[in-house]
């Protein structure tokens, strides 16, 4: 099997040195290519590349700017493997990665799998808490973290593998930003593919380290998922609003508080208390416990508004997606 591993690009240099430097240190003895593609970046990485020629067997495009899932589908074009492996540009990857992928294949081959991702320690602390939010069983990043409770799993694309076969037949990802992934494997299921979590297979996250840019980020998550809803009825799950219920609530709770009743606001704080003190366990420091809170508030607050705002939208409005949130859709 030989793999491609298709990086998408837009204006960070700084983060696709990190991710080739961990590349090179991978400890695989089977040949693998690097393919690069720039999505029409103002701030180029082709230098960077160069830095890496010599000790990886990597190619380098530059496009117009269509969004990362029309690069990466523009990178599996031009890749030569017969499996792709798909990263973010915000991705470190362990040395172990490709090896624990020929584990998991050996038990179990699928034509397309996720990873979940996890910190470094080398991580600022709002880097490390968000990671705490996105991956925690306390929140809705459970799948993320590496829960396997789901009867399918749907990668996602900053640590995603798909074979040549299931690219061809699905035609990849579609125009939808955020969202494509979980399109991809649903449309894939429909083709009768498999999707599966590799536990092992994971990668380390750098994300968001702006507030504002985390809660714009999980605010077009959550516009994008009643559209998702709303073409594949029978993929929607009661899951995917819990985000929209939790902030209802939260919103109830100063009402009811205001009333002088103040028993669903004790359970928001017990809530909220827990996380602190696990984010504060699992992390080794109570500052990154603190901001753990703030982390699982933006992420259920940008989610949920985006969700109730597009949710009203879709299915009450009957808005079209496209001119619902034009800032969803790249345009080829």
């Amino acid at each position: 099997m030989f793999f491609s591993i298709i990086i998408p690009v837009y204006n960070r240099p700084d983060e696709t040195d990190e991710l080739l430097d961990s590349l090179s240190k991978l400890d695989f003895n089977q040949d693998f290519e690097i393919v690069i593609v720039e999505d029409g970046s103002t701030i180029k990485s082709d230098t960077i590349v160069e830095k890496y020629a010599k000790k990886l067997n990597i190619s380098y495009y530059f496009k117009e700017n269509t969004g990362p899932g029309d690069s990466r589908n523009f990178g599996m074009q031009k890749a030569k493997g017969d499996y792709f492996i798909l990263f973010d540009s915000d991705c470190i990857i362990p040395k172990n990665y490709l090896s624990e992928v020929i584990k998991a294949f050996q038990v179990n081959y699928v034509d397309c799998f996720g990873g979940p991702d996890q910190a470094l320690d080398s991580f600022s602390d709002i880097q490390k808490a968000i990671n705490f939010s996105m991956t925690s069983f306390l929140t809705t990043g459970g799948i993320r973290g590496g829960s396997e409770k789901l009867n399918k799993f749907q990668p996602r694309s900053f640590n995603m593998g798909i074979s040549k076969k299931a690219f061809e037949a699905s035609g990849g990802f579609a125009h939808i930003h955020p969202g494509e992934d979980p399109d991809l494997s649903i449309r894939l299921w429909n083709l009768g593919f498999e999707t599966k979590l590799f536990p092992k297979a994971y990668v380390y996250h750098k994300r968001r380290i702006d507030w504002d840019k985390f809660s714009y980020q999980v605010n077009k998550f959550g516009k994008a998922r009643p559209i998702l809803n709303s073409w594949y009825p029978v993929h929607s799950k009661l899951s995917y609003f819990f985000p929209a219920f939790f902030i209802i609530g939260f919103y109830a709770s100063i009402v009811l508080l205001v009333l002088a009743q103040d028993f669903l606001m004790k359970l928001y704080c017990l809530y909220f208390f827990v996380l602190l003190i696990t984010a504060t366990i699992q992390n080794k420091s109570f500052k990154i416990g603190w901001l753990a809170i703030v982390a699982t508030w933006k992420q259920f607050n940008g989610y949920g508004l985006g969700f109730i705002q597009s949710f009203i939208k879709i299915n009450v409005l009957k808005q079209k997606p496209e001119a619902a949130f034009p800032e969803l859709f790249f345009k080829k």
